[in-house]
C-alpha cells in the first residue's frame, strides 16, 4: 500500500506494510537514523517524532496513520541550516548526553511541550516530560528545557 506524507518539509511516498510501525519506516525506508528504537511499546520515548504537531511514540504508531499527515523528526526540528532550534541549542549549553541514546526523543518531546507551554515550571516539566533516560540525565534535562523557554 502506498503511504503519502511530508517528512520534514519532503514529500514522501512508501510502498509499505500499512501497520508497519512509522518508526521502522522511518529508519529503514527513508533512512533517518536519528528516531530510536527503545522499548517498542511506546513507553521509553526514544522513538519521539512530530505527526502533524503532536508528539508521538513512533514504535507503536502504525505507518496508515501517518498517510497525509506532516512528520518531524529530530533531523527536521530546526528548519533552518545553520540555526539550531532553541531546545537544541540548549542541550549543547547544558551538556546533557552522557551516552545520548535518548536524547533525541527528549529533544523532540521537550520541543513539543515548549510549544504548549513557553515559560514552564520545574514541576510541570517533570510531570509533562515522561521519556525516559537510563543514563540519569533528568537533571541536565529539566535545566536544558528551563534553558530553552527562554532562548
Amino acid at each position: 500500500m502506498e503511504i503519502q506524507m511530508e517528512i520534514n518539509g519532503k514529500r514522501v511516498a512508501l510502498d509499505a506494510d500499512s501497520n508497519m510501525p512509522l518508526l521502522w519506516a522511518l529508519r529503514d525506508l527513508v533512512g533517518l537514523k536519528g528516531t530510536k528504537f527503545g522499548c517498542g511499546k511506546g513507553l521509553c520515548g526514544a522513538c519521539s517524532v512530530h505527526v502533524d504537531g503532536t508528539l508521538v511514540r513512533s514504535c507503536s504508531y502504525p505507518l496508515k496513520a501517518a498517510n497525509g499527515k506532516k512528520i518531524t523528526t529530530i533531523e527536521g526540528l530546526s528548519n533552518e541550516t545553520e540555526v539550531l532550534h532553541p531546545v537544541q541549542q540548549a542541550w549543547m549549553e547544558v551538556e546533557v548526553p552522557q551516552c545520548g541514546y535518548c536524547q533525541p526523543g527528549f529533544m523532540m518531546a521537550a520541543a513539543n511541550f515548549l510549544e504548549e507551554n513557553p515559560n514552564p515550571t520545574e514541576s510541570e516539566i517533570k510531570e509533562a516530560i515522561t521519556n525516559i533516560c537510563r543514563c540519569g540525565t533528568h537533571p541536565r534535562i529539566i535545566k536544558a528545557i528551563l534553558l530553552a523557554s527562554k532562548l
